[in-house]
């Protein structure tokens, strides 16, 4: 669960979405033990607990319920512009696209500088960007991801795993047709800058991606063609 008012907050984004498409919000308590249900039922947001613990398994619950054509996955400490639904549906209804991810901002506290990450996130969205023209699946993250309903039951979430379970949602969902990038600032979403807090500072945030991409250059260069090998690392061992 994140603070009340980060997921307050993010309730009162979706309310306040402007769309001409009839749109349910379904939330997800995956297991947790703090005011998630009662937060959920206060706002009167329909709510399915799902007690097995893992990024895959709420995501999982949540499609299960889901009644939609579409379904766009919403992170409690994430802000989304008015028009975000909207384009986002505007973009899945295009013949053959099947999935759709966004872009996203930080938002600036006393660690990291708006100008600062003003610089980060345009370099960070170069590189997502040249990501998408080879390996989108590796470009797609949870909080700002829409896709087909159908389809995604058909290739279902993998619930092992402790990150990357959007991105090889992305990439089941490849067999079946393309993964768009929006880069349109209508759907760019706001998010409390957590990842980036667990490398210290701005500069060794950077530092540690940069890093990673250039170890990881060939994915500019070659699709993904059979599914990666997963790291022991990021697999949840002891699930139910």
């Amino acid at each position: 669960m994140r603070r009340p008012a980060s997921f307050l907050g993010s309730l009162w984004s979706l309310a306040d979405n402007r769309c001409r498409y009839p749109v349910e919000v379904i939330g997800v308590n995956n297991g947790s033990t703090d005011r998630t249900g009662e937060l959920f039922h206060a706002t009167g947001v329909p709510c399915f607990f799902e007690e097995r613990k893992s990024p895959g398994y709420a995501r999982a619950c949540g499609q299960e319920h889901a009644r939609g054509k579409y379904c766009i996955c919403i992170d409690g400490d994430t802000l989304y512009p008015p028009h975000y639904i909207e384009t986002m549906i505007r973009e899945l209804e295009k013949p053959g696209v099947m999935a759709v991810s966004s872009l996203w901002s930080f938002v600036p506290d006393k660690s990291h500088s708006r100008w600062g990450l003003m610089l980060y996130e345009a370099i960070r969205d170069l590189y997502i960007r040249a990501l998408f023209i080879k390996r989108p699946e590796r470009g797609v993250r949870g909080m700002v991801f829409a896709y087909r309903t159908e389809y995604g039951r058909k290739v279902g979430y993998r619930v092992e795993l402790i990150r990357g379970e959007d991105g090889s949602m992305a990439l089941g969902l490849m067999n079946y047709g393309r993964i768009k990038l929006i880069t349109s600032r209508k759907a760019r979403a706001v998010t409390a800058g957590n990842t980036l807090h667990a490398d210290g500072s701005l500069f060794n945030s950077f530092k540690v991606r940069m890093i990673k991409g250039l170890k990881n250059i060939n994915f500019l260069f070659t699709r993904q063609t059979t599914p990666p090998e997963d790291e022991e690392s990021n697999l949840i061992t002891n699930r139910k």
